[in-house]
């Protein structure tokens, strides 16, 4: 029963001083900031290319100005601010609970909400350096204006973020992963690599997932919660 299992996991975090969280685009929904993963039916009007394909390497070295269309109208969202899911995770950091955030998300909103270890595995939409010359460029030159920026030495601006078909950097994650006492894994499906692997180098018997929806992984969690992370993280 839902009950039993919030009153479990508020006893895990009760008695731990080492928690990670990894999470993925549904720790962002709650601050209106849509997984792209679930296009909408007006997509196909608008573009001509899946989000993988824009989202690609390979995509944004031979078309940076449809790149870019995509880049300001569907990554770019004004306004968003951190959800109790951020905030909750920044508490528990202070109280000296949590050790590390492992986000999937560009968005920056775990600094926002006063996170401080945050491992960034996508990047962020909030840096930007040029791709030629590796210049580094304040966020406003690629996430407003029109066309494509380019820096001085006249190679285009791009975005900090780990395009598809570039490589993550897995180090950072494996440790903070291997190490952690109860690992907490929230609104991510667990379909996409890497995340799906990084299940692998837990060592410990917390693991957590809390997802609307089923994950290949339910059967090798501790404890399963298919609720809103919202609704679990304002009760633990």
């Amino acid at each position: 029963d839902m009950e039993d299992k919030i009153e479990l996991l508020r006893d895990m975090v009760a008695q731990s001083d080492n928690i990670v969280f990894f999470g993925g685009a549904g720790v962002s929904t709650e601050s209106g900031i849509p997984d792209f993963r679930s296009v909408d039916g007006l997509y196909n009007q608008k573009w001509k290319y899946p989000p993988e394909t824009i989202l690609s390497r390979s995509f944004f070295d031979r078309n940076p100005e449809e790149y870019y269309r995509f880049h300001r109208e569907k990554l770019v969202i004004d306004g968003v601010k951190p959800n109790r899911v951020h905030l909750r995770l920044a508490e528990l950091e202070r109280e000296g609970k949590l050790r590390a955030v492992v986000t999937q998300n560009i968005d920056g909103l775990h600094q926002a909400a006063g996170s401080k270890n945050v491992l960034e595995l996508h990047g962020s939409i909030l840096r930007a350096y040029c791709s030629r010359c590796r210049r580094p460029y304040p966020a406003d030159v690629i996430n407003k204006g029109t066309g494509v920026p380019r820096c001085d030495c006249g190679g285009v601006i791009r975005p900090d973020i780990v395009l598809y078909e570039e490589q993550l950097d897995e180090d950072v994650l494996r440790r903070s992963i291997r190490n952690a006492d109860v690992l907490i894994v929230g609104g991510t499906s667990l379909n996409v690599y890497p995340a799906a692997g990084l299940i692998n180098y837990y060592r410990g018997n917390k693991l957590v997932l809390v997802n609307l929806s089923a994950t290949p992984y339910d059967d090798e969690a501790d404890l399963v919660i298919h609720e809103k992370l919202g609704e679990v993280f304002s009760r633990v």
